[in-house]
C-alpha cells in the first residue's frame, strides 16, 4: 500500500505524512493537489485511523466522487466507503438529520433547492401585497443568502440598525419582515434552503456545547480542500470542530481566490496561521501542467499582489512559447483573429483537435462575438457552464418581443411575453385565448383582439389588460415601419419594461444580463452598419431576426459534435485545463472590470483571476485586446489592461504587426503600457439606457470622398487592415471590394464606410 507514495516529490511526500497537529498545504497551480489530499487520506487510514472519523470537506460532487474513487484504488472500495466525505452541504445535513430535534426540525426535513427557495419568496411578497419590481425575488433571495452566509439571521437582522438603514436607502425597508416570514415558513413546512444547512449547523453547534463536542471527539481529522473559497459560515464551522485538537489539514491556494462575490473571504487562507499558532505550512511549488514560460509568466503576475503568502511556482516541462499578445483595432477583429488563431494552429497541427482549444472571458456579453467568428468559420463549440448568447433568458425574451413586432401571429413569441414583464395577464386566461384560437382555427393574435368575438367571456379588468397589451405591441409595430432596427430594438427594449426591470437587479447576475442585453443592442446597431455598408437602403427588425434565426439553428447543428471549442468565463474555468487557451478582452474597464478599479482589494482579486486564466494553460496562450468596442451605438477607444505591464515581458511575444501598439517601447520603466484617453466611466449598470444614434449620427469618416484603387492599403475601425480589390460606379454608389486579414472579403458603400487609407 506504500507504494502510492513513491509517485510524489519531496515536497508533496512531507505535506502528506505530517499528522503533528494543524497544517496548511499551498497548492499552486496544478501542482498535484488532489493527489495530495488523496494520499494523505490514505497515509492516515494506513496509521490506523478508522475511515470513519477522517471528515474530508469539497466544493463540489464532482471533486469528492474523484477523491473517493482514487482512495478506493489505494484502500479498497469498502473502507473507502466508510469516510465522512463530501461537500459541506451534504455533510453537515447529514448531522443535521441526526440532531433535528434539537433545534425544532423533524429529521426528515425537506431540502428547498434555489427554485423552490424563490417561489416561496414569491408567494410572500404576493402575500405582503408589495411591488415585485421593487421587491425582486432574485433580489430578495440574494439578500437572504448573503445574511445566512454571514450568520446573520431574521432576528439579528431585524435588530441590526446598519442592516435595516441599509435597506431604508434601498427602498425595500419590508426586507426584514420578508426574511422573517419566510424563515418563519421554511420552518413551518418542515425545510431549510442550501444556506439554512450551514447556517442551523453553526447554530446548532453554538446553542449545544454537548453536541458540539460529541462531533469534535468523534472526528479525529479533519480536511478540507480549496481553502480559499470558504465563506464565514463554513470557516467557523471547521474552526469549532477543530479548535480543541487542531489535527486539521486544509488545501487551497490564495493566488487562486475569486469567488468573493460568493462570499468567499480569503483571509479565512491568510490568516489561518494566526487562528493555529503551531500550523505547519507546505508549499507545493511544481507545477506539472504548464510550461515554464507560462508558469513563470503567471508568476511575474501575481507577485505584484500584496496580500498573499510568498511562494515561487515553478515547473520542469520544456520552456514552451512565449505568451502570445496581440492588439486588434475593435472587438470584432479581436474576434476574429482569435478565431483565426484557433482555426490556423488546429489545421497546422495534426495533434491538435478542436477540443484541445479554450477562449476565456471576463464577462458572458463578450462571448457573442467570439460565436459570431467561429460561427463564421465552421468551427463546432461550446458554452461551458452556460448557454450561448442568444438562448440566455432575456434576450431571448426581448427576442420574442422583435419576434411579435414583426409578426404579431408569432404564437410562441406572444405566449412569451404577454405577461412579461407582469402585466397582470395569468395562465387561466392565455390557455381560454389559446382554446378559443384552436376551435376557430384562428391565430392567438386574433382572438385576442375581439375576445368576445370568438366566445370568450372575460370580465372588464381582464379585456382592458388584453386591450392595452394589442395597442401595446401595435405602436412598437408601428415604430418599427418608420424606423431602422437598432432605433426598434432600443426603443422596444426601453418602453417594453424589460431594461427597467433588469436594472432594478444589482446582484452579479443582474449586471451579466444588463451586460448582455447592451450587447444585444450592440449587436444590433454593428448589424445595420454593416448591412448599410453593403449597400441596404432600409436596415429593419425582419432582416435582423433572419440573422439571428440562422445562428440559432446552428447551434443545434453542432450540439451533439465532441470536437468543440469551448468558450466560457475566467471564474468557470478554475479548475480546468486545456492545451491551448484564448484570453480576450485584456482592457481597463474589462478586465479589470469597472467595478474593481476603486478598490485595491478589488484590483488584487482581478489580477487572480488573469493567474486562474493564464494557469489553465499547459502549451500555448495568447492574450489579446482591442482599442475600440463599438459601445452604445458608436465606436469607444480602449485602454490596454494594466495587468499586462504586470507581466514580465521576457515571457512575453509582442505583436509585430504595424498596427498594434508599440509594445516594445511600452514597456520600458520609464513609459507607460498605455496614455489614458478618457475619463473613466461610471458602470454601464448604473447609466441610463443610451439612445442609440440614427445611422447619420454614428461616428463615420467621409470614405465617399477618399479616391480608391486596386491595390490601395485601408484600415477600417472593425474589420481592420484590408487591401482594396476593385472599385465600382461614383460619387454616393461608389462601392469597393476589399480584402481583409481577418474578417475575407467585403463589399463595402464608400458613403456609409470607416475607411482611412493607409
Amino acid at each position: 500500500m506504500e507504494d502510492y507514495l513513491n509517485g510524489l516529490n519531496d515536497s508533496q511526500r512531507a505535506a502528506v505524512t505530517y499528522t503533528g497537529g494543524t497544517s496548511l498545504v499551498i497548492a499552486g497551480a496544478g501542482s498535484g493537489k488532489t493527489r495530495v489530499l488523496t494520499c494523505k487520506i490514505a497515509y492516515l487510514l494506513q496509521q490506523g485511523i478508522p475511515p470513519q472519523t477522517i471528515l474530508a470537506l469539497t466544493f463540489t460532487n464532482k471533486a469528492a466522487k474523484e477523491m473517493k474513487e482514487r482512495i478506493a484504488g489505494i484502500v479498497g472500495d469498502a473502507v473507502a466507503r466508510r469516510l465522512w466525505m463530501g461537500t459541506f452541504h451534504a455533510v453537515f445535513s447529514r448531522i443535521l438529520r441526526s440532531e433535528a430535534d434539537r433545534i425544532g426540525y423533524p429529521s426528515d426535513f425537506t431540502i428547498y433547492d434555489s427554485t423552490d427557495s424563490k417561489n416561496l419568496l414569491k408567494a410572500i411578497i404576493k402575500e405582503m401585497q408589495l411591488d415585485d419590481k421593487e421587491y425582486r425575488p432574485g433580489m430578495v433571495q440574494s439578500r437572504i443568502s448573503n445574511a445566512k452566509n454571514a450568520l446573520v439571521t431574521c432576528h439579528r437582522y431585524e435588530h441590526d440598525k446598519e442592516l435595516v438603514d441599509y435597506d431604508i436607502k434601498a427602498r425595500i425597508p419590508l426586507l426584514r419582515d420578508i426574511y422573517k416570514r419566510y424563515q418563519s415558513r421554511c420552518h413551518q413546512a418542515g425545510a431549510m434552503d442550501f444556506d439554512d444547512l450551514l447556517l442551523q449547523t453553526n447554530i446548532l453547534f453554538r446553542d449545544h456545547s454537548d453536541v458540539l463536542e460529541k462531533y469534535r471527539s468523534f472526528f479525529q481529522y479533519i480536511l478540507v480542500d480549496e481553502y480559499q473559497d470558504t465563506n464565514f459560515a463554513q470557516h467557523l464551522i471547521v474552526q469549532r470542530l477543530s479548535e480543541a485538537h487542531g489535527r486539521l489539514t486544509v488545501v487551497g491556494d490564495d493566488a487562486q481566490s475569486i469567488y468573493s462575490f460568493r462570499g468567499a473571504n480569503i483571509d479565512n487562507i491568510l490568516q489561518l496561521g494566526s487562528k493555529y499558532p503551531n500550523c505547519q505550512t507546505f508549499k507545493l511549488e511544481r507545477n506539472y501542467r504548464s510550461t515554464r514560460n507560462i508558469v513563470d509568466a503567471a508568476n511575474s503576475l501575481i507577485h505584484k499582489n500584496k496580500e498573499q503568502i510568498p511562494k515561487t511556482v515553478y515547473s520542469e516541462n520544456e520552456e514552451g512559447s512565449r505568451i502570445q499578445v496581440f492588439a486588434s483595432l475593435s472587438d470584432y477583429e479581436e474576434a476574429h483573429a482569435v478565431a483565426s488563431k484557433i482555426e490556423g494552429m488546429q489545421r497546422g497541427n495534426s495533434r491538435y483537435t478542436y477540443a484541445d482549444f479554450a477562449i476565456l472571458y471576463r464577462t458572458n456579453a463578450q462571448s457573442r462575438l467570439l460565436e459570431e467568428a467561429l460561427r463564421k468559420r465552421g468551427i463546432a463549440y461550446k458554452i461551458y457552464g452556460g448557454l450561448s448568447f442568444y438562448q440566455r433568458k432575456e434576450i431571448k425574451d426581448v427576442i420574442a418581443y422583435f419576434r411579435l413586432i414583426v409578426n404579431p401571429h408569432d404564437e410562441e413569441a406572444l405566449k412569451r411575453v404577454i405577461n412579461y414583464p407582469s402585466r397582470g395577464i395569468g395562465d387561466t386566461t392565455v390557455g381560454k385565448l389559446s382554446e378559443a384560437a384552436a376551435s376557430h382555427a384562428v391565430s392567438l393574435w386574433t382572438v385576442l383582439q375581439d375576445p368576445a368575438g370568438y366566445g370568450m367571456s372575460v370580465n372588464a379588468g381582464t379585456l382592458n389588460k388584453l386591450t392595452k397589451f394589442c395597442e401595446f405591441i401595435a405602436s412598437f409595430t408601428a415604430f418599427a415601419a418608420e424606423y431602422p432596427a437598432e432605433e426598434t430594438a432600443k426603443h422596444t427594449v426601453e418602453y417594453s419594461g424589460i431594461y427597467e426591470l433588469l436594472m432594478q437587479d444589482r446582484s452579479v447576475e443582474g449586471i451579466g444580463k444588463q451586460k448582455n442585453m447592451d450587447e444585444l443592442l450592440k449587436g444590433i446597431a454593428e448589424f445595420t452598419h454593416i448591412r448599410r455598408e453593403e449597400g441596404a437602403e432600409q436596415v429593419s427588425l425582419s432582416d435582423f431576426l433572419s440573422e439571428v434565426s440562422l445562428l440559432t439553428d446552428q447551434d443545434k447543428d453542432t450540439a451533439e459534435q465532441t470536437d468543440r471549442v469551448t468558450l466560457m468565463t475566467v471564474h468557470s474555468a478554475k479548475g480546468l485545463e486545456f492545451c491551448n487557451v484564448s484570453i480576450a478582452g485584456l482592457e481597463e474597464d474589462l478586465f479589470p472590470s469597472t467595478q474593481a478599479k476603486e478598490s485595491p482589494c478589488a484590483i488584487e482579486e482581478e489580477r487572480r483571476l488573469l493567474y486562474v486564466a493564464l494557469t489553465r494553460a499547459k502549451e500555448n496562450c495568447t492574450l489579446s485586446y482591442a482599442k475600440s468596442r463599438f459601445r452604445n451605438g458608436k465606436t469607444t477607444l480602449c485602454n490596454p489592461s494594466r495587468f499586462l505591464r504586470d507581466i514580465d515581458s521576457r515571457f512575453l511575444q509582442m505583436p509585430d504587426d504595424a498596427f498594434a501598439p508599440s509594445f516594445p517601447h511600452s514597456f520600458r520603466p520609464d513609459r507607460p503600457l498605455y496614455q489614458q484617453r478618457q475619463q473613466p466611466q461610471a458602470p454601464s449598470h448604473l447609466q441610463p439606457l443610451p439612445s442609440v444614434p440614427s445611422s447619420s449620427t454614428v461616428p463615420q469618416s467621409p470614405s465617399s470622398d477618399i479616391r480608391l484603387k486596386a491595390g490601395d492599403r485601408v484600415l477600417h475601425d472593425r474589420f481592420g487592415e484590408g487591401e482594396v480589390i476593385a472599385v465600382e460606379g461614383s460619387g454616393g454608389d461608389a462601392k469597393a471590394t476589399i480584402r481583409f486579414a481577418h474578417s475575407g472579403e467585403k463589399k463595402i458603400l464608400l458613403k456609409f464606410a470607416r475607411l482611412t487609407v493607409l
